[in-house]
Order: C-alpha cells, then structure tokens, then sequence
C-alpha cells in the first residue's frame, strides 16, 4: 500500500485554488486539478509550466507549490486516486459525476465541499452501483473564507474556520486510507473535521436552502409592482411577517428529521436543527439581541448592509431580480429536495409547497404539481425522485 495520497480536486474557483495549494504543500500528496469549466483547464496547466503557484495564509509566510496536473479528461485525473473533492456550486456536480464515472474505482472517497442539499443522491443516482464501493463524505460548507489572487498562479485564504461539521457514509469496499484523517490531513490542522450522524443530516440542515427563499417570499410575495426607491436590507430588514413565515419553514424541515428517526430509529439525524438554534450555535457570540428569531436576524454583524437582489430601471429605482441564485439555485438544488424528501417520509409540509408554488412562479418553472414533485422540471432540479429514489432506504443509501 503507497503512503502517497492522491486527490483530485474538482473546480477551478476560489476554494479549488487555495485547497489545491493547500494540498500541494503536504508531503506524500499528489494532486491533481479536474476541472470541466471552458478553458481553465488550459489556461491553469499553461500557466503552471513556466510558474509555481503560492499559497498565502493571513498571518503565515506564503507558501510556493504546484499540483502535479490540471486537466479537464477525466482519464488523466481519476484513475488510482483515493480522493475526489467536489469544490464547485451544486449545479455543477452533476457533469463531474457523470465524467468520473467510468473511471471511479472502488474504495474512493467523493467529498462535496461543501456538498449542499442531496450530494449524496447526485452520487446514488448518477454512479448507482459504483456508489456502493465508495465512501461519500460532505459538509456543511467551504473551510475557509478565500479568493483568486492571480488565476492559476496565486490564491489567498483570508480566514478559517476553526470547526467544519459534516458526515461520511462508508461503501462496501475496503478503502486503504481513511477518509477523516486523509482529508484532515490535506486541509491541515484547521478546521477540525467533525464528523457525526447520517449524510441525510448534512442534506436537511442546509440553512440557506430554505433562508434565502424564505427571506425572498416574504418581501416580495405581495409587492404591488411598484418600483422601490432604493433596495431593502435583505437580513437586517426582516419583518415579523417574514421570520415567522421562516420559522414554520424550518419547524417542518425539523420534523421531516423527526418522521424519519421515528420509522429509522438507527439513523442520526440530530444535526437537524431549528433555525433559531442554528443561528445560536453559528453566530450566537456575534448577535445583540437573541430574543427573538426576527431580532436575532437583524442584529447578527455578520449581515450588516447586505441588501436583497435587485434591478435598477431605467430612471434609477429597483425591482427585484428573481433571477439571483437565492432562486435560481436554492430552489432546485435545495428546498426542493427537502420537500422529495418530505414526500417519501410523508410529511405534509404546507409553508414548503406554499414557498415553492410562488416561487416557480417567478422562475418560470413547474416542480410541484397538484401536491407532488412531479413536474416537468424536476429533472433540473436535484430531489431524490430525479434520480428514482423514491424510498427511504434509498435516500439513505441502505438499497
């Protein structure tokens, strides 16, 4: 068994720069670029053949490394690694499952960094058996707080977080490299990796899928028509209308959690929690008034001046842009897929499909129909009946 590990970090974004420097500068560790976006591939591969890439860290000397190859032909990146990292938007996670496919070997390791609502059934659905020889790992989020300092050539991580929460799910196939503490390993000692509970936790405690569109329809769910003056705070603006509208949302995220430990008694999924105890555990040390949900919104410093999306007119006033990723992404690759998940726990969620039915409005889409996920644009969209997983021990990868 080699003591050299090999990733292949999929992206070519910010957090693809800095985790793929980061990486680099382990001993032992080979790395390789795979990304599917235009010409990065090319671009980054040319510019590395005549420069280094540097790492920098806030408070750390820079760093100057390089990953062994950038690519964007999945038979020069995936065969004989231990580990693929998904370091890119939800919506593209797709195409990178559908390219490594033929190469995956068993015993691989898929992380989605973050992963977002349903990785996980992007990976049962798109890999099917090969899913099952391979550990899926996912988190809540990105390590870090990064940027592109000079593409391909440099990148920056401005702050870390000092824990990162997530869950693994191991495949039937013995692995020669555990995933946890390869993975801590690559990032370094921060963030501590915790990892607890089923996959399913990760998928439905994914705050923003249900924040951003909750926040969305509760501004604009009976605005006149009428240009605004200026565009409103998006957080710090929140009206009580808007954060109970929130709040019934995330009650019955919490009890499509409790429906299934109910019937699967053996599956963890206590990470689920309540938006308000979820803003107390992420910004409990920064809020000023933690009262209530509404004033814990708009009290965290964390959202100071950040506004809703918008358009400016023509003569200068603003109108809200529905086509900003709170939607655009956040309804397909979010609420939606806690409401598949809903329906084959058999949970009724009122404020969901009320949430959902506006908002396909807006997008021009047609996800729920008549009551259930079974409108024409659910194949856009990542719910589990995308991918024919219409079963509990299918999402929870027991099938």
């Amino acid at each position: 068994m080699s003591d050299t590990v090999r990733v292949v970090i999929c992206g070519g974004g910010n957090g693809a720069h800095v985790f793929a420097g980061l990486a680099s500068s382990r001993p032992n560790t080979e790395v390789r670029v795979f990304t599917l976006f235009a010409d990065e591939a090319e671009r980054w591969s040319g510019l590395l053949k005549e420069n280094d890439f540097t790492i920098s860290v806030r408070g750390q000397p820079s760093t100057t490394t390089k990953p062994s190859v950038v690519t964007k032909k999945p038979e020069e990146a995936i065969p004989g690694c231990d580990m693929v990292v998904f370091v890119v938007p939800a919506f593209a996670h797709a195409q990178y499952f559908e390219a490594i496919k033929p190469h995956i070997q068993p015993g691989v390791t898929l992380v989605g960094m973050p992963g977002g609502s349903g990785f996980e059934f992007s990976a049962y659905g798109i890999l099917q058996e090969k899913a099952k020889s391979c550990n899926v790992m996912q988190f809540e989020s990105l390590p870090w707080a990064c940027r592109i300092v000079e593409f391909g050539k440099s990148a920056e991580v401005l702050g870390t977080k000092n824990t990162l929460a997530g869950a693994v799910q191991l495949g039937n196939c013995p692995t020669s490299k555990d995933p946890c503490s390869t993975l801590q390993g690559l990032l370094g000692k921060e963030p501590k990796l915790m990892l607890s509970g089923h996959l399913l936790a990760i998928t439905l405690t994914q705050p923003n899928s249900y924040l951003h569109p909750s926040i969305m329809y509760g501004r604009w769910h009976d605005w006149d028509g009428k240009p605004l003056d200026e565009a409103p705070l998006f957080y710090q603006a929140i009206d009580e209308f808007t954060a109970n509208f929130l709040a019934d949302v995330s009650k019955e995220v919490v009890s499509i959690a409790d429906a299934i430990t109910k019937q699967c008694p053996e599956v963890d999924l206590s990470a689920v929690l309540y938006v308000y105890d979820w803003y107390m555990s992420a910004y409990g040390n920064d809020i000023t008034d933690k009262s209530t949900l509404q004033s814990s919104i708009r009290t965290n410093p964390g959202y100071d001046g950040l506004k809703h999306p918008t358009k400016r007119t023509e003569d200068g006033k603003f109108v809200p842009d529905f086509t900003y990723r709170y939607l655009t992404e956040d309804i397909p690759f979010g609420i939606i897929v806690t409401r598949g998940i809903a329906e084959i726990a058999n949970v009724k969620t009122p404020n969901i499909d009320k949430l959902i039915t506006w908002a396909q409005e807006k997008l021009g889409k047609k996800y729920l129909v008549d009551g259930k996920l079974q409108g024409s644009d659910i194949n856009t969209s990542r719910c589990p009946q995308r991918y024919g997983l219409t079963t509990l021990a299918a999402i929870l990868g027991q099938d």
